[in-house]
């Protein structure tokens, strides 16, 4: 009998969407192919959505390591750490690494990320200035706090931002907030909600400035301070800039794969080019771009199903939800939380425990939620919106969460046991 020959696949990304798509591919067909990927940091693959506790002191790196190097070797691949890729030869289908690796592809998969967005004002590039992205940002905040430096500016107010924020206050640091926008987190929470979060973020030692334009940052040899638009000049021995990211699109547009927001790729996760596939925050589907981690997982089930060609499976962007947690307090926001003109909004809140409750409702179905404070009944509104279920019978109860169990007869309950 003849044993297929392995094909050539190459991983460009060690972030969780390639390594996720990874061990799918491995699941499907563990023997099909060679399998080398390159990754930019001198690391094996870890949660980076844990960042955070580990700035805030709740976690080592070591325990947020979900693929150690020897994950790599006994599943015999080649990890190529270290050394981001910085062109493709398309025609010969080899990659070129940053320090003269070269390898050759059969199939080659794009999982290059995103980058942060850093604001290009006056002293953006003085030390001190740096985004929040991956461990080396961590590290960088945890040493500018074991050397004393006393004051931390954040700009952006949203999910990382805040995170951001409430680490450093935890290390120590004297730490004010800056958001552009009139409320915190207006892509997750609605008005009522931000400013509860506001006053708790207050409450907890930090400094909250909406409606804060930067001019300028300030300083000679390292930063110093941050100048805003209205004069105000903030003291600042660091700032993190958390303004948001952008799909890394560099590598795939230098290499002439088509490219708006992010890398375009088709339902099946393939880019212009049949030999290249992309997932995860590099990529655009449909005109949309991702942050969160269902649709990056989503996209790599679809990624190893057409890569190993064990079904053609298609891509379908889901309502997204986000279950969020900033300084221990518990947020949840799915679908469309704003509604327009034709849409119902039910509200409840309850000041006294910091709780507060937002759902809209359209065509006799439940669209958008917010819940905050309490987020325990989060899933099943979800499913809710996902399932697009006829809400109206339960509609003077929902705000009150799922119909309680019916109680069990005690009689018929020891009938069961015995």
């Amino acid at each position: 009998m003849i044993t297929p020959k392995r094909r050539n696949l190459v991983i460009v990304g060690n972030g969780m969407a390639g390594i996720r798509a990874l061990e799918d591919i491995l699941t499907r067909a563990p023997l099909a192919f060679n399998v080398t990927v390159f990754g930019a940091e001198p690391h094996g693959n870890y949660d980076r959505i844990m960042l955070s506790p580990v700035l805030a002191g709740e976690k080592t790196f070591a325990s947020i390591v979900t693929h150690d190097r020897d994950w790599y070797a006994r599943n015999g691949i080649a990890l190529i750490a270290g050394e981001p890729v910085v062109a493709i030869d398309r025609a010969a289908r080899t990659v070129f690494g940053a320090h003269g690796t070269t390898c050759h592809y059969d199939v080659l998969l794009l999982a290059t990320g995103s980058n942060p967005v850093i604001i290009p004002v006056p002293g953006h590039t003085l030390p001190g200035v740096i985004a929040f992205r991956d461990i080396a940002d961590v590290e960088t905040m945890l040493d500018a706090a074991r050397a004393g430096r006393r004051n931390a500016v954040v700009i952006g107010g949203g999910l990382l931002g805040l995170e951001a924020a409430n680490g450093l206050a935890r290390n120590g640091m004297t730490t004010t907030v800056l958001h552009l926008m009139p409320t915190l987190m207006e892509r997750q929470l609605d008005p009522v909600s931000a400013a509860m979060l506001e006053a708790d973020l207050v409450r907890r030692g930090l400094t909250v400035l909406t409606g804060a334009n930067t001019k300028a940052i300030l300083g000679t040899d390292r930063v110093e301070a941050v100048e805003l638009t209205d004069g105000t000049i903030i003291p600042a021995d660091l700032v993190v800039m958390a303004a948001g990211v952008r799909p890394n699109i560099a590598l795939g547009k230098a290499a002439g794969l088509a490219c708006g927001r992010g890398i375009q790729v088709d339902d099946g996760m393939r880019t212009s080019d049949p030999a290249i596939y992309a997932v995860g925050e590099c990529v655009e589907h449909r005109g949309a771009v991702f942050g969160l981690v269902a649709p990056l997982w989503d996209q790599a089930k679809v990624a190893a199903d057409r890569i190993t060609g064990v079904a053609a499976t298609d891509y379908v962007a889901a309502v997204a939800g986000t279950r969020l947690k900033v300084t221990g307090i518990d947020m949840f926001s799915a679908g469309d939380f704003t509604g327009d003109a034709g849409a119902e909004v039910l509200t409840l809140r309850d000041g006294a425990r910091g709780q507060h409750r937002r759902l809209v409702l359209c065509g006799g179905r439940l669209i958008g939620a917010v819940l905050y404070g309490d987020a325990r009944d989060a899933g099943w509104y979800f499913g809710l919106i996902q399932d697009g279920t006829a809400i109206a019978a339960q509609r003077d109860d929902l705000l009150f969460g799922p119909p309680a169990a019916p109680a069990v007869d005690a009689s018929v309950q020891r009938e069961t046991v015995e």
